[in-house]
């Protein structure tokens, strides 16, 4: 195969010819950096390259009887630059670890190369993944290839940018607020938030997060659950992580599994939607009746979302980064010390009422998930927005009072537990891609990821790679 060849292969292919040894990782890793070199310099959604350690990583894997290869069997993986990769240059998006090069990696990449994953990039984010627009001070912004003169979103903003231009096969990539979601629907790329403890994660600083997954992200559906199925897996350092299940999840999204009635909501009655995105989530979520299933407009109620997201994210940001505030207030962005700000002035009785609203708001969307199978809506409530605007102020007529309001439709799910991920459904009139999320019960990936193959070949969209596009004048 060629490079442009291979650059436009599905993951799931290329890893069967890894097996058959048709290629190898190295002929894999040329084709990235010639497509880097060509590429990156128009978005910057890698800054952070490896490709020495990548290729000896590669021959050591070579080396290895197929059969021991892992799940991945040497295909390359770009890793977040919030997560630690033993020897590579980590900077979260910070001037306080603007030079910073760990000596351990975190779970998640440890699993990942253990099912012979080969990493060969950190992909941009913004400081400590606060915000969903993908820019900091150490590499500047991600721009979004659809139209450079947009947001990739965030806060997985330079994975997302990567896979839609070809720089990568599989992503892996972090979720609190929507941060796979909302730069997967922006690109027009895959991205799932899976159930929490499906995937191990390093604890720093708290052994019970509240709210953050590491998760997938591809360019289809059969190759995000490829890559999920090799970040699987029980360890001891992470004490709600789960056994690996028996079946896997590229069978699983293979299946032909359907559901047989689902729910759409175009605001989850929690926001304001552009009218536009409305429409073509609606429309797409209402081809799923072409398979023969029953689709209805219905939601639970969410209504406490703002107030239990804010605390608790809030908390999360007091608890990781508030000595960072005491040492270098200098070096953080005013949104990131907002966050740990207002966590540090919450009260007890603040964070026990989020704890049941959060407690409400999932069994809600439980018992709603025993009559629908599967619940969709937009994945973010705006197209892409221009990449100066740190955030969405406003939406059809409505200002927000911060700057994460805007992601009530994907926070509310994180608040609830479940997993979701988010399908491209569609284009705007000035073709930038559209998002649908769908969503499904707790440790319902099986049913998730079947039901988004079924759309995702319904809707037949042609989403091989791209060219970075330059704003029309």
């Amino acid at each position: 195969m060629s490079q442009s060849e291979l650059i436009n292969a599905r993951a799931t292919e290329l890893v069967a010819r890894l097996r058959k040894q048709d290629i190898t990782p190295l002929d894999l890793l040329d084709a990235l950096e010639a497509r880097i070199a060509a590429v990156d310099k128009n978005i910057n959604a890698l800054p952070i390259l490896c490709f020495g350690r990548a290729r000896d990583h590669a021959r050591r894997l070579m080396q290895k009887p197929v059969s021991e290869r892992g799940l991945l069997a040497g295909m390359p993986v770009a890793i977040k630059d919030l997560t630690y990769v033993a020897g590579v240059r980590t900077t979260s998006g910070s001037r306080i670890f603007a030079d910073y090069v760990p000596e351990t990696t975190d779970l998640t990449p440890e699993r990942l190369e253990a099912e012979g994953a080969i990493i060969y990039a950190k992909s941009n984010t913004p400081e400590f993944g606060a915000g969903a627009n993908t820019f900091n001070d150490v590499f500047g912004a991600t721009l979004n290839p659809w139209n450079t003169a947009m947001s990739a979103a965030g806060s997985s903003g330079g994975a997302a940018a990567a896979l839609a231009t070809g720089m990568a096969w599989l992503a892996h990539g972090s979720d609190v607020g929507g941060s796979l979601r909302n730069p997967a629907s922006f690109c027009g790329i895959v991205g799932m938030r899976p159930t929490v403890g499906r995937v191990a994660g390093t604890r720093r600083w708290t052994v019970d997060p509240t709210l953050s997954v590491d998760g997938p992200m591809a360019r289809n559906v059969e190759d995000m659950a490829l890559m999920f199925d090799a970040m699987l897996g029980e360890d001891s350092r992470d004490m709600l992580s789960k056994p690996r299940p028996e079946k896997s999840f590229v069978d699983a999204a293979r299946s032909g599994w359907k559901p047989k009635r689902i729910a759409y909501s175009r605001d989850l009655g929690i926001t304001p939607v552009d009218p536009q995105v409305a429409d073509i989530t609606r429309v797409a979520a209402m081809r799923f009746a072409e398979a023969g299933v029953i689709v209805e407009e219905a939601h639970p109620d969410f209504s406490e979302a703002h107030e239990c997201f804010h605390v608790l994210r809030a908390r999360d940001f007091a608890l990781k980064l508030a000595h960072h505030l005491d040492a270098h207030p200098d070096k953080l962005k005013p949104e990131v010390i907002w966050n740990i700000e207002e966590g540090l002035k919450l009260t007890t009785r603040q964070i026990v009422r989020a704890e049941h609203q959060r407690a409400e708001i999932a069994r809600r969307l439980d018992a709603f998930l025993r009559d629908y199978d599967l619940l969709l809506c937009p994945a973010t409530i705006v197209p892409p927005f221009p990449i100066g605007q740190r955030y969405v102020e406003k939406c059809n007529g409505h200002r927000f009072g911060n700057y994460v309001e805007w992601l009530a439709i994907v926070y509310a799910i994180t608040l609830a537990g479940a997993a979701a991920l988010s399908l491209p459904c569609g284009f705007t009139r000035d073709n930038l891609p559209v998002g649908l999320q769908i969503v499904a019960p707790a440790n319902g990936e099986a049913k998730l990821l079947a039901g988004a193959k079924l759309l995702e070949w319904i809707l037949a969209l042609d989403l091989r790679p791209i060219e970075p596009r330059q704003p029309s004048s």
